[in-house]
């Protein structure tokens, strides 16, 4: 599955590179993320429960920036399994300044699953994971627009 998109986010470049990339902050947004593992600025590990439908599981998920080019661009992999389930995902980000206090996000990203939610979740999956991916540019969005506190 490809998902591609352009967010314009009222909040400066700097800002906007700096909330996502770093885990602690970006995987607020996620949904159901039980656990964060920093292990380095280029790779982390976060445990999400996800599914579609009645096929639900625990993903482990191993996430590494491939690039990075502050504060321009980033790639992101992300390697997860749960048990009969695997989900790959290379997602790129690409940030431009509107203006000084206004940032365009342009992102993509490519999404392979195999096993049970797969087999059994496919006429199922595009639907969910666009309303997904949409829960979370929202809460991004929200959190970046919100006036920073001192």
């Amino acid at each position: 599955m490809r998902f591609a998109g352009t967010l314009d986010i009222d909040a400066p470049r700097d800002r906007v590179w700096s909330f996502l990339t770093d885990p602690a902050q970006v995987t607020t947004c996620a949904p159901d993320v039980q656990s964060l593992d920093v292990a380095d600025p280029h790779h982390f590990k976060v445990v999400v429960r996800a599914g579609v439908g009645p096929i639900k599981g625990t993903f482990t998920m191993n996430v590494q920036f491939l690039e990075l080019e502050r504060p321009k661009h980033a790639a992101v992999l992300a390697r997860g399994q749960a048990p009969g389930s695997a989900v790959e995902m290379v997602s790129n980000m690409d940030l431009s300044e509107f203006d000084e206090q206004h940032t365009v996000m342009e992102w993509s990203s490519e999404v392979t699953v195999s096993g049970m939610i797969q087999q059994v979740g496919a006429r199922l999956m595009q639907g969910a994971a666009e309303k997904i991916t949409q829960q979370v540019f929202s809460c991004i969005k929200a959190k970046l627009e919100a006036p920073v506190t001192a």
